[in-house]
């Protein structure tokens, strides 16, 4: 063991700056791409729970579209497909873009179940004391369809830092792709993995327990 501990340590030695740089470009773009994806979500749930006409009807084929097809043929498609259409994108903005959408699709349901379960009178209620019906969204529906949708939402967010590995595919040079190329010059497999694994557990568990703790704070009073 202690053998294997010496030999981690060397590794991560020998690789820590061309790693934290690709940790550090695997956080920019799950970032990018959680920011992305809540806003989808929140737009959209919307249209679909209050059926927007053309845009709820749009918004459904989209998430069809991508909750039934594999995010690597996505990824594909935008990386490869797309410049054939006309329009090429650097290797970043396909890696934040994919991701993006993928958690976008996901979102969309979180938000929409969400809305769906604040209480009809609540919203009668919002409308009683004489609200728009927009206004009624933003003091009503949105607050606490929101909390409700937060869990679901939570899980989404985790699984669009975890996708960010699949963008070795097209060689964007985040965590795993990195990674990769290291055990590919080095042949250090034992190493590479275990520190790749690790990695990733603690991203994991750090913005899992970053994102209970805003739920904790958001909870509906009754539900605490």
């Amino acid at each position: 063991m202690l053998a294997v501990a010496f030999e981690i340590r060397k590794f991560l030695s020998d690789n820590w700056d061309v790693l934290l740089h690709a940790l550090l470009r695997t956080l920019e773009v799950s970032a990018i791409a959680i920011v992305g994806a809540f806003f989808i979500g929140a737009i959209l749930g919307a249209a679909r729970a209050h059926r927007i006409p053309v845009v709820s009807q749009v918004a459904a084929a989209y998430v069809e579209v991508i909750r039934n097809t594999p995010i690597l043929v996505q990824i594909f498609f935008i990386f490869f497909a797309l410049p054939e259409l006309g329009l090429k994108l650097d290797t970043f903005t396909v890696a934040w873009l994919a991701v993006m959408v993928w958690g976008g699709a996901f979102n969309t349901e979180n938000w929409r179940a969400g809305f769906e379960a604040v209480p009809h009178r609540f919203r009668e209620a919002g409308l009683a004391l004489g609200f728009s019906r927009l206004a009624t969204f933003f003091n009503v529906t949105l607050p606490i369809g929101g909390r409700i949708a937060l869990p679901a939402t939570i899980n989404t967010y985790i699984a669009v830092l975890k996708n960010t590995a699949l963008l070795y595919v097209i060689a964007y040079p985040e965590l795993t792709t990195t990674a990769l190329q290291i055990n590919a010059l080095t042949l250090q497999t034992r190493e590479t993995f275990f520190t790749l694994g690790v990695t990733y557990l603690a991203l994991v568990w750090a913005l899992s327990g970053l994102i209970r703790l805003v739920e904790s704070r958001l909870a509906i009073p009754e539900t605490r």
